[in-house]
């Protein structure tokens, strides 16, 4: 019974570890705010601007894990090309090492578990401040101070002694030569893929090391496995990802086994290597003495990532082709689907954000073109051609519908979690630009049916004035659209109200000019009163498109005109 609690009290720490690194993580990036998302996704012009950029954003977050499902969102979202991804994803690589340093650092050398009550104190005041910069690093520091604590009582609680029987099955497993190396490579990347965090594999083999239960050499290839191990949950991220996603997941993985792959080739070479720059430093022999496999351990883990990054950085050109091969571009399927918000990345919000807005840079794309054919209704006259482009503007009206429904029921998935007033302020412009530009195509497809109303009456028509008239119209509305999408895609901060309210004067003056206009012709009987009546709803829908165009530069900017706002 004895036993049992024990085991239960080991995985309560092992959790209380990784919950803390999780808070850590969580808080560091809020913190960082969209410094960090946009930095990632800009700093990588070049393949070692890369590198430099994953092992900054890693060193920063903790977390491989965190900044490789980012990256994957990045690909998925269109932000990063693979080239780009592969050479951030190495450089987080190096950047975990700094996470395992700083275990080995305050959780073995130093007892910082006996601070972490105080920092606690420090920190708990501090998440109850209104700056949210002040209430994220007490999370941070929370997180900070949990992880200590659940690897202090890792370490107390794992015995100071094994069963006779299991001793004998670990030696055991060391008598096998290079089988051994190979069998404990597999332990690594089972253990990591079960806890989900490298950071607290390697916490786990180096309490196993500091009680020695394991030998140096065996540490060494369980950390060779962690490697691998990490890789797996970017790839369950890119499950729900599109072709992209996933090219950059399985780069990722391809990646870390070419890297243990040469250094299994290397593996007893390396290790005396690393023995001996560890005596050098007056440390001890990780191969002698236990207090030592710590130190072995931590610079096995940094020279190999690093060394890995630095000899493979060059094939990063093939890492692509051979990613491309193993995972080929799907024939797209029929009907409506999102191609960068997937639920496999609710999880990382600041990445599922990035996603979202990105998706709505396609439904502006969308109801641009379902503009573009609503337009050339006045100027086909052919049954048959007129009921095609009937046919696809409902079916662009339904697309619209569809992406207005999954990215607000997706953003609202994401508003669940604790957000950054940044994050909550673009899911509020990212709901509205929704709206909005479902209404804009709502309107759009209600000109159709108008146009489509005189269309079926061969009595009623246009006349040459009307339809120069409302071809001037529709050029308005698609800047009007291309406005709205430049703004979309620019940056949220960096966007400019100007240009939108130009062109919806443009659009108002000219509306304003029509309906006058119509009034004196229908006064005149120089057409057929419903003719003239189709005419006016015709341009009254198009005004009420503008109106929603400009809505999505304004929820955008937060710059309202001062009618709205009052």
């Amino acid at each position: 019974m004895n036993d049992f609690l024990n085991i239960i009290s080991i995985l309560g720490a092992l959790g209380l570890f990784i919950f803390g690194m999780k808070v850590m993580s969580d808080g560091i990036q809020k913190v960082a705010g969209n410094s960090l998302r946009s930095g990632l996704a800009r700093m990588t012009n070049t393949t070692f601007g890369g590198v430099m950029t994953g092992f900054g954003t890693t060193a920063i977050i903790q977390s491989s894990s965190a900044t490789t499902v980012m990256i994957v969102s990045f690909v998925n979202a269109g932000l990063l090309t693979l080239k780009q991804a592969i050479g951030v994803i190495m450089g987080a690589n190096i950047g975990t090492t700094v996470t395992a340093l700083i275990i080995v650092i305050f959780g073995f050398k130093f007892k910082i578990s006996a601070f972490a009550l105080p920092i606690l104190a420090v920190a708990v005041p501090m998440i109850l401040a209104k700056k949210e910069r002040v209430k994220h690093l007490g999370e941070f520091l929370i997180g900070f101070s949990i992880l200590f604590i659940g690897l202090g009582e890792l370490k107390g609680l794992v015995p100071n002694e094994l069963p006779p029987n299991i001793q004998e099955f670990i030696s055991d497993l060391g008598q096998y030569g290079f089988a051994s190396t190979l069998i404990m490579v597999v332990v690594g990347t089972l253990v990591t893929i079960i806890v989900q965090s490298s950071s607290a594999a390697i916490a786990i083999t180096l309490t196993l090391c500091q009680k020695g239960f394991i030998p140096f050499e065996m540490a060494a290839a369980i950390v060779l496995g962690e490697n691998i191990g990490t890789t797996i949950t970017a790839n369950i991220a890119a499950v729900v990802g599109n072709t992209a996603a996933k090219r950059a997941a399985r780069a990722h993985l391809i990646f870390n086994i070419m890297g243990v792959l040469w250094m299994l080739i290397l593996f007893n070479p390396f290790l005396k290597l690393i023995d001996s720059i560890v005596v050098s430093l007056d440390l001890g022999s990780p191969f002698q003495n236990v207090d030592s496999i710590g130190d072995g351990l931590t610079a096995f883990h940094m020279s190999f990532n690093i060394i890995n990054t630095l000899l493979l950085v060059w094939f990063v050109g093939l890492i692509a082709k051979v990613v491309t091969r193993l995972v080929p571009e799907k024939a797209t399927d029929e009907g409506f689907k999102l191609q960068h918000i997937t639920e496999g990345l609710i999880s990382t919000p600041t990445a599922a954000i990035d996603g979202a807005k990105r998706e709505l840079e396609l439904f502006a794309q969308s109801v641009s073109k379902m503009a573009t054919r609503v337009s050339e209704l006045f100027q086909n006259g052919k049954p048959a051609e007129h009921s095609k482009i009937m046919a696809e503007v409902a079916q662009y009206e339904s697309d619209a519908d569809q992406y207005e429904e999954e990215i607000s029921n997706y953003i609202v998935k994401v508003s669940s979690s604790d957000l950054s007033q940044d994050s909550s302020l673009d899911i509020r412009r990212i709901l509205n630009a929704s709206t909005s530009l479902e209404r804009a195509a709502d309107e759009l497809n209600m000109v159709a049916r108008h146009i489509d109303r005189m269309h079926t009456q061969k009595e009623l028509s246009l006349t040459e004035a009307q339809r120069s008239k409302l071809e001037e119209l529709f050029k308005l509305v698609k800047w009007a659209l291309d406005t709205a999408g430049n703004n979309l895609r620019s940056s949220y901060d960096e966007t400019t109200i100007g240009k939108a309210r130009a062109v919806e004067d443009q659009i108002n003056t000219t509306i304003r000019k029509m309906r006058e206009q119509n009034l004196k012709d229908l006064e005149n009987r120089t057409y057929d009163i419903r003719s003239g009546i189709i005419y006016r709803d015709i341009f009254n829908s198009l005004e009420t498109v503008g109106d929603y165009l400009l809505e999505i530069s304004e929820n955008i900017t937060g710059e309202y005109a001062e009618e709205d706002s009052l």
